[in-house]
């Protein structure tokens, strides 16, 4: 946004989190969010996001490795439902080895509205032949919640400031989840499809 002589404030970062490209920068930039320009601003930093990635590589946040890796042993499909573009998904799971663990990936480029518009995780929860309402969402950002309380399914809320999500099941870290809750939440759900779906959640601008 520097390049293109624009002052974006870290609070207004912050407040971007889980939305889609054109509709943050349709904010920042007013009247001049051209498709042209956002397109430009948009490609420029998935280009450098991705070369971070590989030069870095990315740590997964606390508790999210042991978890993943726990549901994929007890037999649940897990899904990514992101608003981030497909290649910067497949570059993160690519950098922690993680790509086979998923059934399912939903991007950016899958879906025409971004959370907290429930489309990702229907489109999801299809990809993957599971029942909405027996699946169970993790976020951390209110729009994700907002979207999978929409979609009709469950989730586990990660509020890493202390702020609160209007989740199911909210915690500061999925270290601290109790080791029962996905079984807790799926149980709560109609006994309707035998098939249990987790949405993992990845977006653009967090680790």
């Amino acid at each position: 946004m520097a390049n293109e002589g624009v002052v974006i404030k870290r609070e207004q970062f912050l407040a971007s989190f889980g939305q889609r490209n054109d509709s943050i920068l349709s904010q920042w930039l007013g009247n001049t969010a051209t498709p042209a320009r956002m397109e430009k601003i948009a490609n420029a930093k998935e280009k450098l996001y991705r070369q971070l990635i590989r030069r870095d590589g990315i740590p997964p946040l606390p508790g999210v490795a042991d978890w993943v890796h726990r549901l994929h042993k007890e037999g649940w499909l897990q899904a990514v439902a992101s608003a981030a573009p497909r290649a910067n998904i497949d570059a993160v799971l690519e950098a922690l080895v993680a790509t086979h663990i998923f059934q399912g990936i939903v991007s950016a480029d899958d879906v025409h509205r971004g959370k907290p518009d429930p489309e990702v995780y229907l489109t999801a929860a299809a990809r993957v032949g599971v029942l909405p309402d027996k699946c169970i969402v993790v976020e951390d950002v209110v729009a994700g919640v907002e979207g999978a309380r929409r979609a009709g399914m469950k989730s586990v809320g990660v509020s890493h400031n202390g702020k609160h999500l209007p989740a199911d099941v909210v915690v500061s870290s999925l270290e601290l989840l109790d080791p029962q809750a996905f079984e807790r939440l799926w149980s709560a759900a109609p006994q309707t499809d035998s098939c249990r779906l987790s949405l993992s959640v990845k977006d653009t601008d967090k680790p």
